[in-house]
């Protein structure tokens, strides 16, 4: 919010201040001539009392003793002000308001008068009772007319907030903050057009501002202006050839554009890039495995691609790729990927059933039954790693521990009709082993049935 970005130096200038206007208003070293002098020096402790109790924040002690100030002399603005502020801060809104009105009809140009009435208000959130106040104090400093600006979007007056941020960049230049409150605007009222004219300006005026370039190749992107998008592109990567953010999107656009050799280039880029995150690195990899998955005769790039140190794979693009080469055939490179997504998630329950499933199917049954093991500690009532275990006890011919592990598992099982004649098959399996022919058949009989109604 404007008014919490500019409030701390506020409250520094009225702390200096505030002894300022006590000095100002209230002569406390005039040498009395007459009665009225102990009257002075009563008002001088109370106030300071005041001053003191509010420092420590015992708001409501400070509050008692700027009273009796005003028993002793009510003609203070200072007093009024003082008692507004330590109301505010005890949350008494409406007696903050009374005393900082009484204040500024004895000062109407105080600036810290207004400026305390406006976080009253802004406490509130009173947006009519703030508008007013903050309109006066426009002419004070330009800040205000950036918190007038945010009062305007909360009113839903979106046109003359922008209207404002233009004038304060005309005169201050660009800041973070009027940046944000107006990117907020268009996204409120969704205005894209001029949300793009407004970035293609900036651009003209600052080339050099990468974030200006690749907001507007987003925005291109969302409204589905491809080539425009394309367009920005290039030309970040023109007046920043440096820039690897820029690859982030130009990738995308190569590949469209069947330009492999510059998308594979980019992605490099991208994928050693210490600086992208893991979750825009896994996009990218995933981009590239759905297009080679179209077009296979670019699989070499792909290899090309996924050589990178594993280190700077995330383990969802491990498992992107693990899925590619799965759905390609090619087990081995499949269930490398998934172990090192594994690597990297060791309690990731997906991941888990894949290497398993993966070690079952490319016979690696040793593998598979320490790997079912580790499951089995982290998910000890989980049926599908019993009936994974069995599966490969029956494969190692262990048909005693086969049929105590399904057994096992189906005790877990619940409302699984598929999986249950699954635990049935490998029971026949298990009872075909151990010469229960009869048993055998049962088994297989329920396993049939289960899957008749499917």
């Amino acid at each position: 919010m404007v008014l919490q970005n500019i409030k701390i130096l506020r409250i520094l200038i009225l702390l200096f201040l505030s002894t300022q206007l006590v000095w100002s208003q209230v002569n406390f070293n005039k040498r009395p001539d007459d009665d009225l002098g102990n009257v002075e020096d009563e008002f001088q402790e109370y106030f300071y009392e005041a001053l003191k109790q509010k420092g420590i924040e015992n708001y409501q002690k400070a509050v008692d003793a700027l009273q009796k100030c005003l028993n002793l002399n009510s003609d203070e603005a200072i007093v009024y002000f003082e008692l507004g502020k330590n109301y505010n801060k005890l949350k008494n809104f409406g007696a903050a308001e009374d005393y900082l009105k009484k204040a500024i009809d004895m000062q109407p140009d105080n600036q810290w008068f207004l400026d305390e009435l406006y976080d009253v208000y802004h406490q509130q959130g009173d947006t009519n009772k703030a508008l007013k106040t903050v309109k006066q104090l426009v002419d004070y400093h330009p800040d205000y007319r950036e918190d007038l600006a945010a009062l305007y979007v909360k009113e839903e007056r979106y046109k003359q907030a922008l209207e404002i941020l233009d004038e304060l960049d005309a005169q201050f230049g660009v800041t973070d903050s009027r940046q944000q409150m107006r990117s907020d605007i268009y996204s409120i009222t969704g205005n894209l057009d001029d949300r793009i004219a407004y970035l293609e300006e900036r651009i003209q005026q600052e080339p050099n501002i990468e974030d200006n370039h690749l907001k507007l190749i987003y925005r291109y992107s969302q409204i589905g202006e491809k080539k425009k998008a394309f367009k920005a592109a290039k030309n970040l990567l023109k007046i920043k050839p440096e820039s690897y953010l820029v690859h982030l999107a130009l990738y995308k656009f190569y590949l469209d554009d069947n330009a492999v050799s510059k998308a594979v280039n980019s992605m490099k880029i991208v994928l050693k890039n210490p600086q992208i995150s893991a979750e825009a690195k896994t996009k990218v990899v995933k981009d590239f495995v759905v297009f080679v998955a179209q077009n296979p005769e670019y699989e070499k790039d792909l290899v090309d691609i996924t050589t990178i140190a594993d280190e700077d794979k995330s383990a969802k693009t491990h498992a992107e790729l693990g899925a590619y080469y799965l759905k390609a055939g090619d087990k081995v490179k499949a269930l490398y990927n998934f172990k090192q997504a594994l690597k990297q998630e060791p309690d990731n329950f997906k991941y888990i059933k894949d290497v398993v499933l993966l070690q079952i199917d490319v016979e690696d049954y040793e593998a598979a039954m320490t790997s079912i093991n580790e499951a089995l500690e982290l998910y000890p009532v989980q049926p599908i790693f019993y009936l994974m275990k069995g599966v490969t006890q029956n494969r190692l011919k262990a048909y005693n521990e086969a049929e105590q592990s399904l057994e096992t598992g189906l005790e877990f099982l619940i409302d699984n009709p598929k999986m249950e004649a699954d635990f049935y098959s490998e029971l026949s399996i298990t009872h075909k082993g151990l010469d229960n022919i009869k048993k055998s058949q049962a088994f297989a009989k329920k396993a049939h049935a289960l899957k008749s109604k499917e």
